[in-house]
């Protein structure tokens, strides 16, 4: 074969080999661009058809809200306030405009790690126990009230309400004492069962599992283990539309 020969065959066959490769990049799936329903601090788009389930709650409740979305498409809308819903006292603050116009079915809520969070002068940023002049967001007696003022609105919305105890403080987080989960769930748990409203024991489940779900000397959790408390927590809600609808 001459030199000009092998030259053309080699031509096209290199053509054909960078075609193939162009072929093969274009099959590949293009990464599906992620929904607001993938984004806990984005509105999401409701369905009509479904009922309405409103999540309330801190930072640990932002991290499952996705999760709960998933584990609930096509049976709820799981709608959340945009934003850190914090202690009791910006509960009281801002639940009217949680609770906007709408009406709910399910009403899932927490409130408790902000408020036995240890705060410094300004009464807001977190602070070491130990610091001087640091103090409980909201003490005990108030964190009781404000529960109560909290329930009673909420039942006004004939919603099923659902109450999820605080998730643990492990040893090393700062700012707060290990065991005032455990204090401040007792005080939440009085108030549910006098006002009958069911108790998601999210605190025992997540205690359970921590060392799979929590991140070390953190009350935050891995994106793993917000899956795991969104599942949870689903379930819970589950069990609430099927009883309303009963």
């Amino acid at each position: 074969m001459s030199f000009k020969l092998r030259f053309a065959v080699g031509a096209i066959l290199l053509v054909g080999f960078a075609s193939g490769l162009v072929g093969a990049q274009d099959a590949k799936p293009v990464a599906a661009k992620k929904t607001v329903a993938d984004q806990p601090m984005k509105p999401v788009q409701e369905d009509p058809d479904l009922p309405r389930v409103l999540l309330i709650g801190d930072s640990i409740s932002i991290g499952y809200t996705v999760a709960v979305r998933a584990n609930m498409k096509g049976e709820a809308n799981v709608i959340r306030p945009l934003m850190n819903c914090g202690p009791t006292t910006r509960g009281i603050d801002n639940l009217e405009a949680w609770l906007g116009e709408g009406k709910w079915d399910v009403i899932h809520f927490n409130f408790g790690l902000h408020d036995l969070k240890h705060v410094g002068k300004d009464g807001k940023s977190l602070v070491a126990v130990e610091a001087s002049n640091s103090r409980r967001q909201v003490t005990p007696e108030d964190y009781r009230a404000n529960l109560q003022k909290l329930v009673d609105r909420l039942k006004q919305t004939g919603a099923e309400l659902i109450w999820c105890s605080t998730t643990p403080v492990p040893e090393g987080a700062r700012g707060r004492n290990v065991g005032d989960s455990v204090e401040y769930n007792a005080i939440a748990a009085e108030v549910m069962e006098a006002n009958q409203v069911a108790i998601d024991d999210l605190y025992t489940f997540a205690k359970e599992h921590k060392r799979k779900i929590q991140k070390p000397a953190d009350v935050h959790y891995t994106a793993a283990g917000s899956a795991i408390l969104g599942a949870e927590v689903a379930a819970q809600i589950r069990k609430a539309l099927k009883s309303k609808a009963e």
